[in-house]
């Protein structure tokens, strides 16, 4: 196994090594305002990765974490949905029960295998790369419901499409995520989607050919993740870890030399305490901002219903969405508001998630002061290929919450124990007490205080992807 520290030094160190000698010298020194940009640039760039190693520490490198899931290139299912217990991913869904694993390419590939699918159920493999890209997908929107054997290699792979392989993917990191989510039809399913769970399968391509592998897991020394480091200082010393195991992107050859500038993805961990305190303070203040344009960035963007369209996706998509939909020069901003607000969100032909934050009155919402609702017009429900959901989060915590019926969400699955009115309508009734026995099936638990919800559509139609189709607000009910 290559250690990735020797990676780094590889592809970036000579130049970088001659850079940081220079840049360090006492002629060379940045002032405090220089210090505050990079910083603040640094921040908003790494964020994601910074979520992301989160993830990766808990669910991989943590034995100890009550959320790890295995070693890299171990499948990982549980046939469950998630629970106010998980709490490693903010925002997470609660209706399609997960299997989560990371996969290490650096040797050698990966090979994913998927069973034959019912033709009215939705499954999806999202693969998701160190940066939060969504660089590809299996399932029932992209490949379809047949079964497939998909090879997910590193960019720098060059070998030959092995016989009965049905598609190679190529992943620019050499860690990623896969996140898979198979459709619960309803709560007697859950025995079948334990079934198809453990038809999927993983393999190092070695494994697949029939032959011996020699994989190691990378020799990296990982620092500890330390909860509320993502939004202080501390967060540059996951940013460097995960600079280090990428390969450098032409285009952002000239970010990786500001940020060496503060020791952040060059040799050696970060050290904030080598700097002397006036550029201390300037590097804390440059976070602060950081910080401040994504709750800027979500004051402004947040009540947008196509938001998540323009969020997610490859590397790509990303690029030309901040350009064509917010006039950024890159696409920095918007991904650290997908990580902060909705880390491993969907691409839109995938899903789309409409977010209710605030009320019709354009005010925060609130169920310690206010009751709400949400209603459906007839012929008008969420237009999907597969199924909508609607689901709670604590507006502090950003997680799902308890409520004495173990309830989270509300989706299209329940239909039929919905309470529909005269006119054909579907009224949601959302607050932290039952509006009565008689409407409890509409009843959407609220905690008592701050909350927000998120819409899901899975499989979007046109319409919804298009802005045709327009989520109805969340108004007062009391």
């Amino acid at each position: 196994m290559t250690d990735f520290k020797s990676v780094l030094i590889k592809t970036i160190g000579i130049l970088t090594i001659g850079f940081i000698v220079s840049s360090c010298s006492p002629e060379n020194k940045i002032s405090p305002e220089q210090a505050k940009q990079i910083a603040k640039e640094a921040y908003l760039y790494g964020y994601p990765l910074v979520m992301n190693y989160k993830t990766l520490y808990a669910y991989t490198l943590d034995k100890s974490s009550p959320e790890y899931k295995g070693e890299f290139n171990v499948k990982s299912c549980e046939a469950r949905v998630y629970t106010p217990e998980d709490k490693a991913i903010v925002t997470p869904n609660s209706d399609t029960p997960y299997c989560i694993f990371w996969s290490d390419i650096s040797n050698e590939p990966v090979v994913f295998s998927v069973p034959e699918m019912e033709a009215d159920r939705y499954y999806s493999f999202q693969f998701i790369d160190l940066f939060t890209h969504n660089f590809a997908y299996v399932g029932t929107m992209a490949t379809g419901n047949g079964p497939g054997k998909y090879l997910i290699a590193a960019n720098k792979w060059k070998g030959e499409k092995p016989k009965g392989i049905t598609d190679i993917i190529y992943c620019e990191t050499d860690l990623f995520l896969t996140i898979v989510r198979s459709q619960l039809m309803n709560n007697n399913d859950l025995d079948r989607v334990k079934t198809i769970q453990d038809a999927y399968q993983v393999q190092l391509l070695s494994e697949y050919l029939g032959k011996e592998s020699n994989y190691k897991a990378p020799a990296i020394d990982w620092p500890v993740w330390n909860e509320g480091d993502q939004f202080t200082e501390a967060s540059f010393k996951y940013v460097d870890i995960v600079l280090s195991l990428t390969q450098e992107i032409q285009s952002e050859k000239h970010l990786r030399e500001k940020f060496a500038k503060l020791g952040i993805g060059t040799p050696g961990p970060f050290d904030f305490e080598s700097f002397d305190p006036e550029i201390q303070e300037a590097i804390k203040a440059g976070i602060k901002e950081g910080i401040a344009d994504i709750q800027a960035f979500v004051k402004k963007h947040g009540t947008d219903p196509l938001s998540s369209t323009k969020m997610f996706g490859t590397r790509d998509f990303l690029n030309q969405s901040a350009k064509e939909n917010f006039n950024y020069n890159n696409m920095f901003l918007p991904r650290a508001v997908a990580a902060d607000r909705g880390l491993y969100g969907n691409s839109a032909a995938e899903a789309t998630y409409p977010m209710y934050f605030v009320d019709g009155e354009d005010k925060p919402l609130n169920a310690a002061e206010n009751n709400y609702r949400i209603t459906f017009e007839k012929d008008k429900f969420p237009p999907v290929h597969a199924f909508w959901s609607l689901t709670m989060y604590d507006g502090k915590t950003q997680l799902l919450i308890d409520n004495p019926m173990d309830r989270y969400l509300i989706n299209s699955p329940m239909m039929d124990d919905f309470v529909i009115n005269e006119d054909g309508s579907l009224t949601i009734h959302i607050q932290k007490e039952s509006p009565g026995a008689g409407l409890e099936a509409n009843w959407l638990p609220a905690p008592n205080g701050p909350f927000y919800c998120v819409l899901r559509l899975y499989g979007p139609k046109e319409s919804a992807v298009k802005g045709e189709w327009v989520n109805p607000p969340m108004i007062k009910s009391n």
